[in-house]
Order: C-alpha cells, then structure tokens, then sequence
C-alpha cells in the first residue's frame, strides 16, 4: 500500500522571463515540509513546472500523491489529455509547433510514472493557506537569490 501525501506548489518569476522560484509544502500524516528554490533566468511556467517536479523528486519511495496547484498550465496538461495528444504527436502541439519546456514535462511525466499523482486546481492568491504559503516560499526565493533551499532545475 503506498503512503498517502499531499504536496502544494507554486512557481513565481519577476518579469517573464527573469528569476524566479518555486515553492512546495509536502504533508505527511500531519507533518509538513517545506521546499523552495531559485532559478536566476527563467519563465513562469517553468517554475510552475520545476514545482511539482522537485517536490516529486524528494519522495523517497513511490506515493499516492493529491497534488494540488494553481497553473492551470499544469493541471490542464495531465487532466485535460494535452500531455497524451503531445506524445501522440512528437511532442507537438496540435498546432504542430515543438511543446515548450519538454525538457521539464518529460521529467515530470517521468515522476508520475513512479507515483500515483491526482491533480487538484485550487485558486491562486485566495483563502487557501497552503497555496498562499507556497507563493509565499516561492516569492522569498526570488527576494534573497537562493539564499534558502536551492535546488538546481
């Protein structure tokens, strides 16, 4: 039987490009942790991305995962059929354009191979306390340069 975990994540980005972070909350029977990280140069949605990916990357063994995120770029990909329409396709986009950010997508797909992910959508910048501290982490990343946690894309 596999663990149960929730994770939050957000990914932020002053300007877009420009730096950016990400942060994530991983709840385990009540415990919580905290992740975040820096990036110098990147986009949103790559944060929005790098997110999920390394709060997957930090389960030791393969979970049930609820993951809850407010990108909808991210959500949509996994609940939407976009990610199997971009396999099907080449990794292209029904416009026949090369899928951005393949890079992290494989890797991301990759995780949730090993895990069990559900993907929740909650409302960014609203009443929940989890997305709202995930921005929060995100955001402090960016303010003090990866003085944090730092964690490589």
């Amino acid at each position: 039987m596999r663990k149960k975990i929730e994770i939050y994540t957000d990914g932020a980005c002053s300007g877009n490009p420009g730096p950016g972070g990400w942060g994530a909350i991983l709840i385990y029977k009540g415990r919580e942790r905290e992740m975040s990280g820096y990036k110098p140069h990147t986009t949103n949605n790559r944060m929005e991305l790098t997110a999920p990916i390394m709060a997957l990357n930090a389960l030791k063994e393969p979970c049930h995962v609820t993951m809850y995120t407010d990108s909808a770029y991210v959500v949509n990909a996994f609940t939407k059929g976009w990610i199997a329409s971009w396999l099907q396709n080449g990794w292209r986009t029904s416009g026949k354009k090369p899928v951005e950010n393949q890079d992290l997508w494989k890797r991301l797909l990759d995780l949730c191979h090993t895990h069990q992910v559900d993907w929740k959508k909650v409302k960014g910048h609203a009443d929940n306390e989890y997305n709202n501290r995930c921005d929060q982490l995100a955001r402090l990343a960016i303010k003090s340069h990866g003085e944090e946690e730092v964690e490589a894309e």
